[in-house]
């Protein structure tokens, strides 16, 4: 069992020799229903207000952070005044339509304090499970980053139905940190971290602090939610940990009950650590070069061939020639001047925009093509860069 296995008894603080939060360069924080609402009077606001504090030292500290947060039916029914219990989908709907509202404003009030900005994404199972949709995500998402925001995520419960939706904010959680690249996903719960059986029916269940993989031995130690606002428990925050951590991603699971939770785990306060891959799979390029056959060919001058192997994207000013019949968000090789198959990578443009702005620099784009545009052909966190046979189609 890939466990590192230190009994803690109860009320006792582990050891922290894991790295401090603000070493790392991008987190994303998953918040339970549980930890901000409650059922009688609603939004916490306290608990809020200690994280946006939490939020903020870390931003201060120049990590990007990224919020997941789920809260919006549940503080919907309050608001709304629908009965405790199960609800019918139509009514999950709207609560999810008046909660998403008050939950948006509490975030952008309390990150205000702080002088951080938040910006608001909704979220289906397509949006980041089909590929121009996840581009469109991925591109939103980053920008707002670029622009020191803090992005406050959630499914778009909606119009999110069983058939197509993820169902919990765990899995979806780990669909951002693997999307964006974060390097470590925190998942806030009301369970400090993983036992070897639920505690709540094993009262001789052993606290691990750390784990080590995610191994069938591991997944067996899981428990069904413990809460009624939540749609999770224990397996969907291993769901999760496997996504993350194939990817290179950690996963730490700790309790969000007390205020300041972020805090308390650099405090050494209980929590799980699920280490990261040592080999990770980067399961989105390993799909991008040998999952998907091209829609179609660039051919890019030397000077492009150059910037690639540099870890760059590639600008429309490097394309020479463009074939195929492709749309934006599909698979394309990139070849160099000399026939070889340089690259392949998600392309950023239709075929026959991809046609208009080859040869021509970034700031030319928008008004040759006559709207606000990518300023790469391929980004590179879309593109893979390989070395292949000669290829003799490359000019066909």
């Amino acid at each position: 069992m890939s466990v590192e296995s230190v009994q803690l008894r109860d009320g006792e603080e582990q050891v922290n020799s894991l790295p401090k939060l603000a070493s790392y360069r991008r987190i994303v924080v998953k918040i339970g229903s549980a930890l901000l609402v409650d059922r009688v009077t609603g939004l916490k606001r306290d608990w809020l207000e200690s994280l946006g504090t939490d939020v903020a030292a870390l931003s201060a500290s120049g990590v990007e952070m990224l919020i997941v947060s789920s809260g919006a039916i549940a503080l919907g029914r309050t608001v709304l005044g629908l009965p405790k219990g199960a609800l019918r989908l139509e009514e999950s709907q709207a609560a999810a339509a008046a909660g998403q509202i008050e939950l948006a404003k509490a975030y952008a009030e309390v990150l205000s304090h702080h002088k951080l900005r938040a910006g608001q994404i909704l979220l289906t199972l397509a949006d980041t499970e089909e590929r121009r949709r996840y581009l469109n995500a991925r591109a939103t998402v980053g920008t707002l980053l670029r622009l020191k925001a803090v992005p406050v995520i959630n499914e778009n419960d909606t119009v999110a139905t069983t058939e197509i939706r993820y169902g919990d904010n765990d899995r979806l959680a780990a669909r951002v940190a693997t999307m964006m690249g974060a390097d470590l996903l925190i998942l806030l719960s009301d369970i400090d971290g993983l036992y070897t059986a639920p505690p709540h029916q094993d009262p001789h269940a052993q606290f691990l602090p750390v784990v080590e993989a995610i191994t069938p031995d591991v997944e067996a130690m899981a428990g069904a939610a413990a809460s009624e606002y939540s749609r999770g428990g224990m397996k969907t925050k291993l769901d999760a940990g496997k996504i993350a951590n194939a990817a290179g991603t950690a996963m730490i699971i700790a309790s969000g009950t007390r205020l300041n939770p972020l805090a308390a785990i650099d405090r050494g306060e209980r929590s799980t650590m699920f280490k990261a891959s040592l080999t990770p799979v980067n399961a989105w390029k390993t799909w991008i070069s040998g999952n998907l056959e091209p829609s179609g060919r660039l051919v890019i001058d030397e000077g492009a061939l150059v910037a690639l192997k540099s870890g760059k994207s590639l600008l429309a000013a490097g394309v020479r020639e463009v074939a195929g019949q492709f749309t934006r968000g599909d698979t394309v090789a990139v070849f160099g001047p000399d026939g070889r198959e340089a690259a392949r990578g998600l392309v950023a443009y239709d075929a026959a925009d991809a046609v208009k702005i080859a040869g021509r620099k970034t700031n030319e784009i928008g008004t040759i093509l006559g709207y606000d545009a990518r300023s790469a052909m391929i980004h590179r966190d879309d593109l893979v860069v390989r070395a292949a046979k000669r290829a003799a189609t490359a000019k066909e």
